[in-house]
């Protein structure tokens, strides 16, 4: 997961309204200089330290950028003896908006640990005062610190969006998976509900989250929503490998079916599974289908290349000879499927007219197929018609086709996901 770091504190104190210096009040009028110094008043600052600190003209300092002088004067007031808590506190206010404002970590983050300390802070200021400082931790990769302090805010019940997210981000990154994880779960939930898409940012942080602590559950969840909401061809084949092929109960049968899945939905496969999925198209006799998955595999630039050139050529010229003989000869089979005692011909007659874009007559045999029954696999078949109205453009019944397939092996777990591609397409979806 990548490493999620928010901007630098100037600009979240300048978001927050935090950097800028508390209102100064005099403890009193300007004196003879022989006079004995009057004693400060509470919550407010002598004049002679006033004269350091004051914002009217600290503000065109800082405005020029004239940071050399205002530290100057920081380090004046620093030396000033007997400070009330309340003129500390005016001064940590002082180096905090200079820390934060060149750069110096060190200096923002000591003064706003005396800032909260002080009891001179509002209570109203609390969260977001904690809550920058655990910005600062969390940047500086003290995700403990930063832990303990999101959570004393999440506890006061003034915890944002961004502290809850940040807070789950340094579980994570400080090696604690499971609260992470947990703490997500809520979340992405929430996002759902409210019909809302969840950030690609909470989605991976999840599934990392679930793949760490060795949750299988968990982790198909999150990918399964990272390919609807940020599909991409590492998405998908990791969701039908995960979520299909390698879930207990999976059948070789169902690989054509699972690989007819995987073109759908990923621009580019594996010149391993271009050829298999042709090969096992040739195998079952539908060599248009093989030819179409070929010459994407040679278009994608995955076949043709490297060692295996020649044998990817030859299983090319196969299908190309193959599909153009299927085409003249597909009709002569349409009785001999009509007249045999079971509708698995017409099912396969029916696939073989779909893989020829003749989707309205492929759909109608596939249809009398299973109707006519006696399948050794009635779901494969209602599979096969999804596909074929998916092909078609007839999202509605496509969907409604894969519901009705309950068959294990792999059958309904492909289905399933059938519908999720047709509810979330991705580019290929679209070209094929």
């Amino acid at each position: 997961m990548s490493q999620f770091r928010f901007a630098r504190l100037a600009m979240m104190l300048a978001a927050l309204g935090l950097n800028a210096a508390p209102a100064l009040m005099h403890s009193a009028s300007a004196q003879d200089k022989n006079a004995p110094a009057a004693a400060p008043k509470p919550d407010s600052v002598r004049p002679e330290l006033y004269k350091l600190l004051d914002p009217a003209q600290i503000k065109p300092l800082m405005d020029a950028k004239n940071y050399a002088e205002v530290q100057n004067r920081v380090t004046q007031a620093e030396a000033f003896p007997d400070k009330t808590p309340y003129e500390t506190y005016v001064l940590n206010r002082m180096k905090l908006s200079l820390g934060s404002t060149t750069g110096n970590d060190q200096m923002a983050m000591s003064a706003l640990e005396a800032i909260l300390a002080s009891g001179k802070l509002p209570e109203a200021d609390k969260p977001n005062f904690t809550q920058a400082l655990a910005t600062m931790y969390y940047n500086a990769k003290n995700y403990p610190k930063a832990i303990e302090l999101y959570k004393q805010i999440q506890a006061s019940g003034k915890a944002s969006d961004q502290v809850n997210s940040a807070l789950i981000r340094s579980y994570y990154l400080s090696g604690d998976y499971a609260s992470a994880l947990k703490a997500q779960e809520p979340v992405l939930q929430a996002a759902e509900q409210a019909g809302k898409t969840p950030s690609q940012e909470d989605l991976r942080l999840y599934a990392s989250a679930a793949n760490k602590v060795k949750d299988d559950a968990a982790y198909l969840r999150g990918l399964e929503q990272l390919a609807a909401y940020y599909p991409n061809d590492d998405f998908w084949t990791d969701l039908i490998s995960r979520g299909i092929v390698r879930r207990p109960g999976f059948q070789d049968a169902s690989i054509p079916d699972v690989l007819r899945l995987q073109f759908a939905a990923v621009k580019q496969m594996s010149s391993d599974s271009y050829t298999e999925l042709a090969e096992l198209a040739m195998k079952d006799g539908f060599p248009t289908e093989a030819k179409r998955v070929v010459d994407a595999g040679f278009a994608a630039g995955v076949l043709g290349t490297g060692s295996g050139a020649a044998k990817d050529r030859q299983l090319r010229d196969r299908a190309t000879k193959e599909a153009a003989s299927d085409a003249k000869n597909i009709a002569a089979g349409e009785a001999g499927a009509a007249k045999a005692k079971t509708g698995a011909g017409l099912v396969n007659l029916g696939w073989a007219y779909v893989t020829m874009d003749q989707y309205d007559k492929g759909i109608g045999f596939i249809q009398q197929g299973i109707a006519k029954g006696s399948l050794k696999s009635p779901d494969e078949a209602k599979l096969r018609l999804g596909m074929a109205y998916a092909k078609a453009g007839q999202k509605d019944k496509a969907i409604q086709t894969f519901q009705e397939v309950k068959a294990g092996g792999g059958l309904s777990d492909t289905a399933k996901y059938w519908i999720l591609l047709l509810n979330h397409p991705t580019g290929a979806t679209a070209a094929k």
